[in-house]
């Protein structure tokens, strides 16, 4: 018998999501677009989707604590204090690539508070942006960056309590 590496479930698709949500009772429209990788090249959407756009910063502390930042696209988050509100150990930075994938099951410029249908390990914590949580709709890709999906706000937080998470509402923007 041999030593097998450890198995990590493949990441959950955008079809894995969509029958999570419809599991739920939860209601979501989806829009294919063109992949975007910046608030920027997604502001062509906006007209044609609305609601809160979001932008996604995925931060660890000195003790590998990791967070995911869900605020509305053109919000300012103070990095250099943003732990004090979070309840992170030290200052952030940004977590690697590997981390994302291995916890979220996404890629950079995909990174999305849907997210969390993949971090069965409950090794990060999410934070919404009380700022982005005032819009009725919250817009976040699912899962990949070629679509968004538009979702209730408090249909998000549903989604993430039941995979296990709580997310943390606060004002963490300037």
């Amino acid at each position: 018998m041999t030593d097998a590496a450890p198995q990590h479930a493949a990441p959950k698709t955008r079809e894995d999501l969509f029958r999570f949500l419809d599991g739920l009772g939860i209601k979501h429209s989806t829009k294919d677009h063109p992949p975007v990788f910046t608030v920027a090249e997604s502001v062509s959407l906006r007209d044609e989707i609305p609601g809160g756009h979001t932008k996604n910063l995925f931060v660890k502390d000195k003790k590998d604590n990791f967070f995911l930042l869900t605020v509305e696209e053109n919000a300012a988050v103070d990095l250099k204090t943003v732990h004090t509100l979070i309840g992170a150990a030290s200052k952030v930075s940004f977590g690697k690539p590997e981390k994302l994938m291995e916890y979220l099951g996404v890629v950079p410029g995909s990174v999305t508070a849907f997210g969390a249908i993949n971090d069965t390990g409950k090794n990060v914590t999410f934070v919404l942006d009380a700022e982005l949580m005032t819009h009725d709709i919250v817009n976040c890709h699912p899962l990949s960056n070629d679509a968004t999906t538009s979702i209730a706000n408090g249909d998000l937080i549903r989604f993430m309590e039941a995979t296990g998470h709580t997310p943390l509402v606060l004002k963490v923007t300037s």
